[in-house]
């Protein structure tokens, strides 16, 4: 028997904090478990809580991090030695929790070289030179042993893995900035939009077939849709190339966006398409589109997708459905392997029983959904989440030298002008732009907006009734639902002879 009780204990929380979503309550709880006594309170959740957001801080590590990473690998090591004289797992379940346990060891020991080439965003492939080392350690571990491993890994398949969870983790932390409830859980489900919730098999084959599923992310403009994307994109599986000591692509040059509502029709089937020379006036060469370029590794996102004309619909219904498209004025079919992301501010349910939006497109599309918060709904769960915002737009927009000034100028213009129950009806978008302007003026008005039309007041604008057509027939169906023309004429205020009169009156319009 290899593992000694205690152990055995410690590795089985190993196991589950190393697929457990880091972004949710479990994976505390998991190093609470782990680390028993040792376990420090005081930093319980992953999340940004200051403005100095500099790349190096977003790998700010936690106290319970580096003591599990202390615990993993020593533990790991002293397990290797007792295999060497002898020892061996004594079934399959302890053979997994020895493998699991140094997976995370490998991992937390290699986590800041990972990091590193996980903010290298300048597109160019970076030899990885701690491999070998990397490799060698691996082996260590797991092939020296000669242990029938259960995942059958490979140092290089290892490798892949590790550089994507870090990756995922540091563009979801960086990207997704906030400490309130709806924007933890937003962390959590863009996490689960990249591995699944069963992180074990997605390594185990799934990461293989995440390109056949396309994310659908909804919510009101300003809340990061985009962002969203762009974390998901970025945190895509890339293969390992041993001979070179390269991945086989770099995670940026393989996000492509596009933003439907900005572009015209053509453009967008050209830009989405590509085209032959000569397809079109202005088509002076041949041209691939952004569906082309995409590799199987690689992600289009397409940004307003509730924009886009229903003959391009069912064209990019094709797209999903067959994975083939065809260049403007070419017959011949090319492939699209790559991973579709898509996003919209409207109300596509509405879209479907109104027309402008496909069915079958919509089903397609929203096998992984992703609601983004409000930033209303984001401030009333936490009243930090202003400030935080405030500053971290601050020290962008006006520098680190400045930020801290600028955000308290402009937290004292809101609370003053604008109080503490304002709405931010533009989101993150609008609250960049009254840091903005307080940075140049030092004041802020907000945009006037139209009212939103919801569904009832649409009906009752398109009904055409007059306003007595209209009392009659709200007095008609108050009695459908009351069957008392008292209890309807308390509701509506009106006495019942009133009502009475009314409901008949209606009746007999046959309306």
């Amino acid at each position: 028997m290899v593992f000694r009780e205690e152990e055995r204990r410690f590795a089985a929380a190993i196991s589950r904090i190393a697929y457990d979503n880091p972004f949710s309550p479990e994976r505390i709880a998991s190093e609470r478990v782990a680390l028993g006594e040792a376990f420090d309170e005081t930093e319980r959740v992953w999340s940004p809580d200051g403005a100095h957001l500099a790349p190096q801080q977003f790998h700010r590590e936690r106290p319970n991090v580096i003591r599990l990473r202390d615990l993993s690998w020593q533990l790991a090591l002293s397990l290797r030695a007792r295999i060497g004289e002898g020892k061996t797992p004594r079934d399959d379940a302890e053979l997994l929790l020895y493998e699991d346990l140094c997976l995370y060891a490998l991992f937390a020991r290699y986590e800041l070289s990972l990091y590193e080439l996980a903010v290298d965003e300048s597109g160019q492939a970076r030899k990885v030179g701690f491999y070998p080392a990397f490799e060698r350690d691996f082996a260590r571990l797991l092939l020296e042993p000669q242990l029938p491993l259960p995942s059958g890994l490979n140092a290089a398949g290892a490798l892949a893995f590790f550089f994507q969870i870090r990756r995922a983790f540091h563009y979801i932390f960086r990207y997704l900035l906030g400490v309130s409830r709806p924007i933890a859980e937003l962390r959590a489900e863009t996490w689960h939009s990249v591995f699944t919730h069963d992180l074990r098999r997605y390594r185990q084959s799934v990461y293989r077939h995440m390109a056949d599923i396309p994310t659908l992310i909804v919510g009101p403009s300003g809340t990061g849709k985009d962002l969203v994307a762009q974390a998901i994109g970025y945190s895509r599986y890339l293969a390992f190339d041993e001979r070179t000591l390269r991945f086989v692509e770099t995670f940026t040059s393989q996000y492509h966006a596009l933003n439907v509502s900005a572009l015209s029709h053509g453009v967008i089937e050209s830009e989405l398409f590509g085209h032959r020379r000569g397809a079109f006036t202005g088509a002076l060469e041949d041209r691939h589109g952004w569906l082309e370029a995409c590799g199987p590794d690689g992600t289009v996102f397409l940004d307003e997708i509730g924009e886009l004309g229903t003959d391009l619909q069912v064209k990019f219904l094709r797209v999903l459905q067959t994975r083939s498209f065809q260049r403007i004025g070419e017959t011949k079919p090319r492939m699209f392997l790559g991973k579709i992301v898509a996003a919209t501010h409207r109300d596509l349910d509405h879209g479907l029983q109104a027309g402008w939006f496909r069915e079958d497109l919509y089903y397609r599309l929203c096998a992984d959904r992703i609601q983004t918060p409000t930033l209303r709904e984001r401030i009333e769960a936490d009243e930090h989440e202003l400030w935080l915002m405030v500053s971290v737009l601050s020290e962008r927009i006006a520098g680190p030298e400045h930020g801290a000034v600028v955000a308290k100028e402009v937290l004292a213009w809101v609370q003053q002008e604008l109080g503490p129950g304002y709405g931010w009806p533009g989101n993150v978008r609008e609250l960049e732009q009254c840091v903005r302007n307080v940075l140049v003026r030092k004041r802020y008005r907000p945009a006037r907006r139209k009212q939103a039309i919801d569904e009832l007041s649409r009906a009752l604008l398109d009904s055409g009734l007059a306003a007595e057509q209209l009392l009659d027939r709200y007095a008609s169906l108050v009695y459908q639902a009351t069957e008392s023309y008292v209890e309807t004429g308390k509701r509506l205020g009106l006495d019942r002879r009133t009502v009475k009169e009314r409901v008949e009156r209606h009746d007999r319009g046959g309306r």
